[in-house]
């Protein structure tokens, strides 16, 4: 007899091994029923997986991220399955699961058309209908080669040549289909029915330029068709929300070829950063950072002393300055190291908070940039905290808080996880354990949830990630905490302790809206370019009825911006309806129109996003919108 544990810490006990789907049964049929894999001490595993000891075991449905993977691993399958039996021809490489749904490369002759993609997502269907049992299989490294050579799958047969000689390799079977794989999968085909093939793209065989150029298919599933209808919906109201279309009809911000990935930022673009960033100098200087700025080239030898030319050079950009080599920096932390070098520092100084906008430059491929999302230079908002061990806890409560203030401000959900020691790591294990633990009980203490994502950390710290949640339901990863014992040891920092001796500090790199330029992306969706009345880089729009208005509206604009109030005018030959309608295309918080009426009353007719608010007395509304502003509601 076994124990198995379940996640909500009931005990079930068992006489013979069982399945993972056997224990979901156990718990209820309709458990079973929605059961996409499991979780076995905390290893994902297929619902085929036989537990025969005691275990810990949580059973994931689609409503759980592995469930979801495993759903639409199976989705991948199907859609190889339908593809073979259409086009015979082609040769399968790869078909993983991702974020919102799954892709797979295939080799054939010609692209997919769109046309296709409709044949293939009914035969896709017509599988699910099927109800195809998903089989199992092992089979030894040189059956398996042989086994693929046979069916004539090359792309199998590399992957399969890569791995050790002793591995046992699996496959699944659905009916006429097999495909290598390490799973998990669903147990059926059946439940596969609402899918959506979405686009086909060009993709190099594992990701080299050198290799053959492959069709990527992407696609998406869900269990239910109303859930796929509404994230349908959601990639719709997305299209119109894109921050790039919004970026350029409001003009924000420009991407020109002259410079692939380096944005230009135009007038009010750089009203809305310079307000962000003034909103963020506020709030630092209330937590009690100091600002510093470092420099943007800096010598080969101070990133060979941080780490950074060995474990992140293929990111860097070089440059060779009186036959030395530099590197233009990708991060700002070895330049916060030296400004804490430059003085002797007491426990009573400790801990110091320094904080950067820092210029950085990192080489992504081309194919990788979208828009502000992924650049190569952004504007990242750095600090490092030096502390010593003692204040780890409070420090990091304090950059939650402060991060947690943010988010809350421009109404995002979101969600923590705790990235633990990856293999590319520098440093012990007892200070890997020491900087782990703190995050840990940081978090614990705050009785905040948090998902722990296993070696996924910085190499020379772990790490705590904010992953917020938009206005569609997206997510993003923006504000990050990490806890660094290596760069000061490599940069020798010190403190002198109470009792006398030099000790080292601890460190903390943590960023709040993480790169400003992406910051930025994300607002213009999640608000559909109608940024908050403070953060609007137009706040009021002064428009007149007529030709004999111009000289009242203008007045009404100069007295706006004396109070400090961002205002244009509009004071053309047009009608009064298109002008109206132009300035809510521009996404203007508030709209003033002026006629001869108002001039003769000295009052103005006010329009706000909330329609038509009809006349009032302009020092009400000057008093008015300056209490939003101060507010930032």
């Amino acid at each position: 007899m076994f124990q198995v544990t379940l996640k909500d810490g009931v005990i079930k006990s068992f006489d013979a091994p069982v399945t993972v789907l056997d224990i979901a049964k156990s718990i209820s049929e309709g458990l079973a029923r929605n059961a996409c894999c499991g979780l076995v001490d905390g290893n994902v595993q297929d619902l085929r997986f036989v537990v025969d000891k005691d275990a810990t075991v949580s059973i994931c449905t689609f409503d759980d991220a592995d469930g979801k993977k495993a759903f639409r691993h199976t989705a991948s399958h199907i859609m190889a399955q339908a593809i073979k039996r259409l086009f015979p021809e082609t040769k399968l490489a790869i078909g993983p699961s991702i974020d919102d749904g799954f892709y797979y490369d295939f080799d054939r002759e010609t692209p997919f058309t769109e046309e296709e993609l409709a044949q293939i997502e009914a035969e896709m269907k017509k599988i699910a209908k099927e109800d195809l049992a998903l089989e199992r299989f092992t089979l030894p490294r040189a059956e398996a080669i042989a086994f693929m050579k046979e069916k004539e799958e090359p792309y199998k047969v590399e992957l399969i040549e890569d791995l050790p000689e002793d591995a046992e390799i699996s496959f699944y079977r659905q009916g006429e289909f097999t495909d290598l794989c390490a799973g998990p999968h669903l147990m059926s085909t059946k439940a596969v029915k609402a899918v959506k093939l979405m686009s086909v793209a060009g993709a190099y065989w594992r990701g080299s330029e050198k290799n053959k150029m492959l069709s990527r298919i992407y696609g998406t599933a869900y269990p239910k068709a109303a859930d796929l209808d509404a994230y349908l919906e959601m990639l719709e109201e997305a299209k119109k929300r894109d921050h790039r279309k919004l970026g350029k009809e409001l003009q924000l911000f420009a991407l020109m070829d002259e410079g692939p990935g380096f944005p230009f930022f135009l007038p009010k673009g750089m009203v809305l950063k310079n307000t962000l960033l003034e909103y963020w100098r506020e709030i630092h200087k209330k937590a009690g950072y100091v600002e510093i700025s470092t420099p943007i080239i800096l010598s080969r030898q101070l990133w060979e002393n941080s780490g950074h030319w060995d474990h992140y050079k293929d990111n860097m950009y070089t440059t060779v300055i009186d036959d030395a080599d530099f590197a233009v920096k990708p991060m700002n932390c070895p330049g916060g190291m030296l400004v804490y070098k430059l003085q002797p520092h007491s426990y009573r100084d400790l801990p110091l908070r320094a904080a950067e906008i820092g210029l950085v430059h990192r080489h992504e491929k081309s194919g990788a940039l979208h828009g502000l999302m992924r650049v190569r230079c952004f504007n990242q908002d750095d600090a490092h905290i030096f502390m010593t061990p003692d204040q780890i806890r409070s420090e990091i409560k304090g950059v939650v808080n402060l991060i947690d203030s943010v988010y809350s401000l421009f109404g995002f959900k979101y969600h923590v996880e705790l990235s633990t020691r990856p293999e590319d790591s520098m440093g012990s294990d007892e200070d890997w354990e020491i900087a782990t633990n703190g995050l840990r009980g940081a978090l614990e203490d705050m009785g905040m949830d948090y998902v722990v994502n296993e070696g996924d950390g910085a190499f020379y710290g772990p790490k705590i990630d904010f992953h917020l949640e938009d206005s569609l339901g997206r997510t993003w990863q923006c504000g990050t905490i990490q806890l660094d014992m290596q760069m000061p040891e490599r940069f020798e920092l010190e403190y002198t302790d109470k009792d006398g001796q030099k000790k080292r500090p601890v460190m903390i790199h943590r960023v709040c809206f993480g790169s400003i330029e992406r910051f930025i992306g994300i607002l213009i969706e999640h608000f559909a370019g109608q940024f908050p009345t403070w953060l609007s880089p137009v706040q009021v729009k002064v428009l007149t009825i007529s030709e004999k208005s111009d000289d009242y509206a203008k007045k009404v604009a100069e007295e706006l911006d004396a109070q400090g109030i961002r205002v244009e005018t509009d004071l053309r030959a047009e009608k009064i309806g298109y002008k109206i309608r132009e300035a809510r295309n521009e996404r203007v918080p508030y709209i003033i129109v002026v006629g001869e009426k108002d001039q003769e009353a000295g009052k103005i007719s006010l329009r706000s996003r909330q329609g038509e608010e009809g006349q009032m007395d302009l020092n009400d509304f000057i008093g008015r919108i300056k209490a939003e502003i101060a507010e930032r509601k």
